[in-house]
């Protein structure tokens, strides 16, 4: 189903195609039967239960989503209507159509096939579990089972299932501590499943961790396992929470305050460019980001065309731009931004009701569709959903007079290299729509008073923004050869702004990498709402009296391959050396930050990883990459992928037909990237005819125009909500407003927000 605005509940579903379409004022379902000459179409009015809340809402006790029936919330009433006879009330007793509309009102809507109807997080075996080999079987004593073998920890024990070793686990949300003990023996040993003593119950279930999987697993032979080390399931006892149990606790925590310090509601807000998002599941990354662009002129100027009719698609479910018009239309025309009047506020519950919010569900699929993290109902990373709706929008078509919002998004990074020995130069230009920089960490040291969660907690100092920039912008050493003297004394490196955006992205990296796994950090970053100048980080260019490294490709020492700076700055903020980084990078064709984290998990054991990259000869996107090869292109066109498929799949894996092909299979639905699109990256010299991202004029002042916050210890879990300044009818100045899913307020403490928030956008004045 395709519509959003359905009419006093009214909703027609063809009966040809199964579209949807509204049969109110606005005749989605008219203009539906006009470009098909699909005639009939089955008219359905829900009419949605009143709900009285007279007592809180059942507590969550398992990670499920309980699946309920439309019965439960709505009376449904439906009729049959033919567009091409006028006829308002078809005659249903045939076999035939009889069983066309059974069908349709049996089958799940789309956001039901979207998401699993009721799902619990599942956990499954693995070979490590499956064909666990024991060592030599010994009773292990009681006393011996009381406590970590490496530190005096008593909880949080994991028992090794392969040589009966107890080590404590990771420390756990909640104050329960814990010094990786287990994770330090199965690292050594390469000993990997191991099992939680205080989760075992006597029904043989527990918490099983396969280390090498990196995943809580099922362990089938449980009770077979323990007995091996003279452990009786039956007689054991279940002491401590699970990690199931741990997860609710923190995501039950992970709210953002919707009241003031005083305890009042904060204040609901409605009408137009007010409109919530409802939660799909998981999906609160997804909505802050959405919420964060739709606020912005252009992308309302691109999108935004109330009178107008929808775009002309044979599929507007599969339509891109149907679905950004269609989300648009809904979250800027105020229609949908009403009190929820099917909820009745009782004596126990004052409260104003808030909006019912809208549901994003084609967008997200649509969004989703092939990529092996967005298509899921887990939690993601916003800041990476940002880029991949960027990338998306701009692959779309943008039919004259509309223009592709994501230029306003862009601008230059000049690279400047100069040998430390000769000391000549190489420029290198680089586009970019957004910029990832790294926070300094400096801990403010503990007192060692109380065994609270609280004085468990890690405090840092305080940084400002601009320091942030200061560290993305200075001066740094690699190690290259100099093509002009040869020298190995290596290169300064510096990145600054060529040009500036309309709107610049900034992504704060808070992120520290414990035990290889990426861990948030609460640093807190100042940033003002007042304006402010990044005209001090403009590149000055080439001056008079620098002299140019040389460009010959056949030196056999000029570096052919750049690492892009943002994915490279953004692992270098993780924890990974900058040479294990950059060969990352190479591997992974050079683009995207998290597949090259993926691969050094892959490749730590590696024995050349530290091994300098042979930059000699080697593919890439940096200045001077070739034109994709045409026997590569003619290779894969044998296997029956087209042209512009060929080329983008061997630009995304720097020419490696390999690798290309298993791209190409993972992006069954990238339409490729067409001959005039070229093959490097855009730089600034690429073309005279294309325009120039951004503007070099100065001044260039910012200001902060909304955020992204998140509360959690990993972006991939906990809770994304928007913070943006907006006008608000009968203020004189703006004001900021908290979009937490379908619930838009007016928002308070916002400083205290803004120094957590992990993207910002701000826009130059």
């Amino acid at each position: 189903m395709a519509c959003t605005h359905v009419d006093a509940a009214r909703l027609d579903v063809c009966l040809y195609c199964f579209n949807g379409g509204c049969s109110g004022d606005r005749k989605h379902s008219q203009l539906h039967w006009e470009l098909s000459r699909h005639p009939l179409v089955l008219n359905i009015r829900r009419t949605r239960k009143k709900v009285k809340r007279d007592e809180p809402p059942q507590k969550i006790s398992k990670l499920a989503i309980a699946a309920e029936s439309e019965a439960d919330h709505y009376d449904t009433e439906t009729q049959v209507r033919c567009y091409e006879c006028q006829v308002a009330n078809v005659d249903t007793r045939s076999d035939k159509l009889s069983a066309v509309v059974e069908a349709v009102m049996k089958a799940n809507t789309f956001s039901r096939q979207e998401e699993v109807k009721a799902w619990e997080q599942e956990m499954t075996a693995c070979e490590h579990t499956l064909c666990l080999e024991q060592e030599a079987p010994r009773q292990i004593e009681s006393q011996d089972l009381g406590g970590c073998s490496s530190c005096s920890l008593k909880e949080n024990l994991w028992l090794c299932l392969q040589c009966g070793n107890l080590g404590c686990g990771r420390a756990q949300f909640g104050g329960v501590g814990g010094n990786s003990h287990g994770l330090a023996h199965a690292d050594a040993s390469h000993h990997p499943v191991a099992v939680k003593l205080g989760s075992i119950t006597p029904e043989g279930t527990a918490d099983i961790y396969c280390y090498s999987c990196n995943e809580e697993r099922v362990d089938t032979e449980l009770a077979t396992h323990l007995a091996h080390w003279g452990i009786n399931v039956a007689d054991r006892e279940k002491t401590e929470k699970s990690l199931t149990e741990l997860q609710i606790e923190q995501n039950l925590r992970w709210e953002f305050s919707m009241t003031t310090e005083d305890g009042k509601e904060l204040q609901p807000l409605f009408g137009e460019g007010f409109t919530g998002l409802k939660n799909l599941g998981n999906s609160c990354y997804l909505a802050s980001i959405l919420q964060c662009l739709f606020s912005l002129h252009i992308f309302q100027e691109r999108y935004f065309h109330p009178r107008e009719k929808p775009p002309v698609s044979q599929s507007p479910a599969e339509d891109l731009e149907t679905q950004l018009r269609k989300l648009a239309d809904g979250l800027l025309s105020g229609r949908y931004s009403h009190p929820d009047t099917d909820v009745v506020a009782s004596e126990y519950t004052p409260e104003n009701p808030h909006q019912k919010g809208l549901a994003p569900a084609m967008l997200k699929h649509l969004i989703g569709r092939g990529h092996e993290e967005f298509s899921t109902m887990r939690q993601q990373d916003a800041f990476e959903l940002l880029l991949h709706l960027l990338k998306l929008m701009t692959r779309s078509p943008h039919p004259a007079p509309l223009r592709d919002p994501v230029r306003a998004f862009r601008f230059v990074v000049e690279q400047r290299l100069q040998c430390m020995k000769c000391k000549k130069v190489r420029y290198r230009s680089d586009e970019q729509d957004n910029m990832s920089v790294p926070v300094p960490v400096r801990r403010i040291p503990r007192e060692a008073t109380g065994d609270g969660e609280e004085a468990k907690r890690d405090e840092f100092e305080p940084v400002s923004l601009k320091e942030c920039l200061d560290i993305f912008t200075a001066a740094e050493i690699v190690e290259l050869t100099c093509p002009a003297c040869g020298s190995k004394d290596g290169f300064s490196k510096r990145s600054m702004f060529k040009t500036f955006p309309d709107l610049l992205t900034v992504n704060a990296r808070r992120f520290e990498l414990v035990n290889w796994v990426p861990t948030k950090l609460d640093v807190p970053v100042v940033v003002g709402d007042e304006p402010f100048a990044l005209d001090s980080y403009k590149s000055s260019g080439l001056q008079d009296p620098e002299e140019l490294l040389p460009e010959d490709a056949n030196t056999g020492t000029a570096p052919k391959f750049l690492p892009d700076a943002g994915a490279l700055n953004q692992l270098e903020v993780m924890g990974f050396p900058h040479i294990r980084s950059e060969k990352a990078l190479h591997a992974t064709g050079n683009a995207d930050a998290e597949a090259a984290m993926n691969w050094l998990f892959a490749h730590m054991e590696d024995p050349d990883i530290d091994t300098p990259l042979d930059l000699s000869g080697s593919g890439g996107s940096g200045s001077g990459a070739p034109a994709a090869d045409p026997e590569k292109i003619e290779m894969l066109g044998a296997m029956g992928f087209g042209p512009s498929q060929a080329r983008k799949a061997l630009k995304e894996t720097a020419g490696d037909v390999e690798r290309a092909v298993e791209w190409l299979f993972s992006h069954p639905d990238d339409q490729g990237e067409f001959e005039d699109e070229g093959w490097t990256q855009r730089t600034a010299a690429e073309s005279t005819e294309k325009e120039v991202a951004g503007t070099d004029e100065l001044p260039a002042n910012f200001q902060l125009q909304s955020i992204v916050c998140h509360k959690g210890g990993s972006i991939h879990a906990g809770h994304y909500v928007a913070f943006i300044r907006k006008h608000i009818y009968g203020e004189r100045n703006e004001s900021w407003v908290l979009f937490n899913d379908e619930k838009v307020v007016k928002a308070v403490d916002v400083d205290e927000m803004k120094k957590f928030a992990y993207v910002y956008f701000f826009r130059r004045l």
